[in-house]
């Protein structure tokens, strides 16, 4: 596709060309699984891993030109490292120094005020399934008394080959923005060991994970609209803008939500999109259900219902981009077990995150919000579960429950879009701006929390009396 076509494209569908590009080189993934899945599947996996590899290079170079050369180089010396030190510690942490280390040196010499969409972006994924393969080699050369459950199922007992890598690298169904799955996954599918034979045999129709990919799809497309539509009611430029100051101050914090909640929908439908793709080449199979059915969840990044009609933060966290979150529990969080606390394990995992995405103070703002909302949230349910007269109020009254839900789903719908607004807007003087319109209201609440959660425990925990002795 010419760029002068590309252009016009984007004009007409007031998107940038590169938005367009990624887009369109996402989906496709799609005639590629298709391919693959008819021609490919169940034959040599050195003729996959080199179909995979050629597939996915070709579409970064139409995205990056020459700077494919960045990922090329990240997948080199990456391996090198693991040739020469699999399996240690040594080699986990020089994975992590220099992978980190690449990514920000691309954000430092490619990063503006606004969101770009460069070849730090496939980097910064490629970053964490990287770092990810040096731990799951070194786990794998760990006894299994040592290991947990999640970890026994993606460790590496042999190093992986040069092929292997590079095929894992640019596979073209995830390369791009996501998933993130493990080596092991990846090889299973490969080698024919994640999907079981009843769905291997089924040659004469379509495989069902055909369907259920499109679907996927398709449902990624109703998000496009959505959010093509929800920032032409309410464009980024509108919350700077004096006419926004005129409404009231709960109007203003309800549009805020309305906007940020509209905004994550451009990673709602990118993700959509991959995970279809991923579902129609078969990598997403995760077992069978209790009536048989089979699975294909295996690389959900999203779950749609619990997204959005969330009453809690950590409703919401859970249920977006969950690949991510997973791996960041796996590989930073509880890797930090020495630290000797939750808090300060959750505090460093956010602050790498903040790093991981760049230097944009507005990255580093917004995870601090994540932070003390997910602490207040934590702890004032715990107040109010431990508080019989609350509790039982609650399961007397059906209408109080339905009341309260209303109350919690509005109060996250506008502090989620609070929170997301350095997030979105990334420079100090755009989101101060608009903090500024409703008081750094947020703010004043959550860091105010601590000192009120003492009052509240004070009057709705009852103390156990001492024993006398």
């Amino acid at each position: 596709m010419s760029s002068s076509m590309l252009s016009s494209f984007s004009e007409t569908l007031n998107a940038s060309e590169a938005a367009l590009r990624l887009l369109i080189s996402i989906l496709l993934g799609l005639p590629i699984a298709l391919f693959h899945r008819y021609t490919l599947y169940g034959k040599s996996p050195i003729l996959q891993h080199l179909f995979f590899s050629i597939s996915g290079i070709l579409i970064c170079y139409w995205n990056y030109e020459h700077n494919t050369f960045h990922s090329a180089a990240t997948l080199c010396i990456t391996y090198l490292i693991l040739k020469l030190f699999g399996g240690t510690s040594l080699s986990v942490f020089a994975t992590f120094v220099f992978n980190m280390s690449y990514l920000l040196y691309g954000y430092y010499t490619t990063s503006t005020d606004d969101y770009d969409i460069k070849w730090t972006m496939p980097q910064c994924v490629l970053t964490l399934r990287l770092i990810g393969l040096a731990f799951n080699i070194f786990d794998g050369k760990k006894s299994e008394e040592k290991l947990s459950a999640l970890q026994k199922q993606v460790a590496l007992k042999e190093q992986p080959t040069f092929l292997e890598v590079a095929a894992f690298t640019y596979f073209p169904g995830s390369f791009l923005v996501g998933p993130q799955f493990s080596m092991k996954r990846y090889l299973d599918f490969v080698n024919g060991r994640l999907i079981d034979d009843s769905v291997k045999k089924d040659e004469i129709k379509l495989p069902d994970c055909v369907t259920p990919g499109i679907t996927r799809i398709l449902i990624g497309f109703i998000y496009v609209i959505m959010f093509q539509l929800g920032t032409l009611y309410i464009p980024d430029q509108y919350l700077l803008s004096t006419e926004f100051l005129k409404h009231n101050f709960l109007k203003r914090l309800l549009m805020i939500g309305f906007w940020g909640h509209v905004n994550l929908y451009k990673y709602v439908f990118c993700w959509l999109f991959s995970e279809g793709v991923c579902t129609t080449f078969g990598l997403t199979y995760n077992g069978r259900d209790k009536k048989n059915r089979p699975v294909w969840n295996g690389c959900e990044n999203i779950q749609l219902l619990t997204f959005e009609t969330a009453t809690r933060f950590n409703y919401l966290i859970l249920s977006f981009n969950i690949n991510t979150n997973h791996w960041c529990a796996e590989y930073i969080y509880k890797r930090l077990k020495f630290l000797g606390s939750k808090l300060y394990s959750q505090f460093a995992t956010l602050l790498f995150l903040a790093v991981w995405h760049g230097f944009h103070s507005g990255y580093y703002v917004c995870f601090f919000m994540e932070f003390i909302i997910m602490y207040a949230e934590r702890d004032l349910t715990q107040i109010l579960e431990r508080n019989e007269k609350v509790q039982d109020l609650v399961k007397s009254h059906p209408e109080i429950r339905i009341a309260f839900a209303i109350f919690t789903f509005i109060y996250t719908f506008m502090f989620m879009g609070y929170s997301l607004v350095p997030f979105i807007l990334l420079s100090y003087t755009r989101y101060h701006q608009v903090y500024s319109s409703i008081y750094y209201s947020g703010h004043i609440i959550y860091l105010s929390y601590p000192f009120v959660s003492i009052l509240l425990k004070k009057f709705l925990i009852k103390r156990k009396p001492k024993k006398l002795e």
